[in-house]
């Protein structure tokens, strides 16, 4: 999964481990994460606060009082959805644990209203000395996690536990934290997208408009909620660039409904959001057609309609999601589309609708289910909408 969204504290104590922080914070970033960095004084002689500023994009914050200033723990800790102490040395642990707050580490801690994770950095002695067992302890009771420290050489010269996790770990642990927490961790979904496209000729095609917006939108909402999605997508230019999304490219109607005929049995969501072509060349010219002097027929044939074959394989327990732009008659044609081809809902657009449709970044639809509600939606950015359609999916037992 992706960290798209998610703000984080990362808190840096006095520890060697602490030369880490800057590789972790660029990859929380990396991973969507909006970071903001709180150091201990002590944190400051192992590694800047300016390092830490440029990778974050945000102050970095060493002291609840700072001259004539005072810096807000208690904002932050309001603003972030998760806390993060890594490297956290003994010392730092201690104060975490017996409510210490002489440091803007700990005071951002007790006024934190998020999930903390802490990343334990220290010599082999110090991490087996019963108070720090007991400290660790007492912080777990109160809810917070621990991340588990690295085995191997330490800092004094000596090999054993006590190092502080890995970077990659971190994040790794983080994510599946995080992962945990989503409604749909475990559900599989597939989304097709996109316009399809149906050769003339080598070069020519039968194509439309679609963009693969909308249909890209809703596949990354639902992974967003921790869902394993599959999207097939139709020739688009857009890239797909999130962790819980696994694109497969297709060019034809055929090539769709073969994908998605493969996977939507093992699915438990179907999303069909593609544009695709009703109608393909009936025969498929070898070379180029030239030009001449009399009109040119080109003779049609229907594509096998991937929702309504869909809608008839549909087993309890799946859900199966329409589509419909319409240009007249739209909310009557779009309930006789979600009755015809077996629809758990249809998420109707009009043309007629100004910045819906079509390659807009904006839409405006109504949601029609089969359970007989119905709700319109004000014209908004496709990523919300997309997050209306995951909300629906959820209603209706997903």
């Amino acid at each position: 999964m992706s960290l798209a969204g998610k703000k984080i504290i990362l808190c840096i104590t006095g520890s060697i481990a602490a030369y880490k922080s800057a590789s972790l914070t660029r990859l929380l970033i990396k991973a969507g994460a909006e970071v903001q960095v709180i150091m201990t004084p002590a944190a400051t002689a192992f590694i800047t606060p300016l390092t830490l500023s440029t990778l974050s994009k945000h102050p970095v914050h060493t002291e609840v009082i700072d001259g004539d200033s005072w810096d807000n723990h208690v904002e932050l800790g309001l603003w972030a959805d998760l806390m993060l102490v890594a490297p956290c040395t003994a010392t730092t642990l201690g104060k975490m644990a017996n409510g210490i707050a002489d440091t803007m580490v700990v005071a951002t801690y007790l006024s934190a209203k998020c999930p903390v994770h802490i990343a334990p950095a220290m010599d082999l002695d110090m991490w087996k000395h019963p108070s720090t067992i007991a400290n660790i302890g007492k912080l777990q009771s109160y809810g917070n996690h621990m991340i588990p420290v690295g085995h191997g050489e330490l800092a004094s010269g000596l090999h054993g536990d006590g190092r502080m996790a890995e970077p990659e770990d971190i994040v790794q642990h983080v994510k599946d934290h995080l992962l945990q927490q989503l409604p749909l961790t475990g559900k599989k979904v597939m989304v097709t997208a996109g316009p399809t496209y149906e050769a003339i000729d080598p070069v020519r095609f039968i194509g439309n408009r679609s963009t693969g917006k909308m249909g890209i939108a809703v596949a990354k909402a639902f992974a967003d909620m921790g869902a394993a999605v599959e999207l097939i997508l139709g020739p688009s230019s857009i890239e797909v660039d999130h962790a819980g999304v696994t694109v497969t490219r297709v060019t034809s109607a055929q090539q769709m409904y073969e994908a998605a005929s493969a996977m939507y049995p093992t699915s438990d969501v179907g999303v069909m959001a593609a544009a695709v072509a009703d109608y393909t060349p009936a025969t498929v010219a070898t070379q180029k057609i030239k030009k001449a002097d009399d009109d040119l027929a080109i003779a049609l044939q229907r594509t096998i309609d991937i929702a309504a074959t869909l809608g008839k394989e549909k087993k309890n327990g799946q859900l199966l999601i329409g589509f419909a732009l319409e240009t007249n008659d739209e909310e009557k044609n779009a309930s006789r589309k979600l009755q015809k081809k077996n629809f758990d809902f249809i998420v109707l657009n009009s043309l007629n609708d100004k910045g819906a449709g079509f390659g807009h970044d904006t839409n405006k639809v109504r949601i029609i289910a089969k359970d007989g509600q119905h709700v319109e939606h004000e014209l908004k950015s496709k990523t919300a909408v997309a997050h209306d359609i995951v909300a629906e999916a959820i209603r209706l037992g997903l």
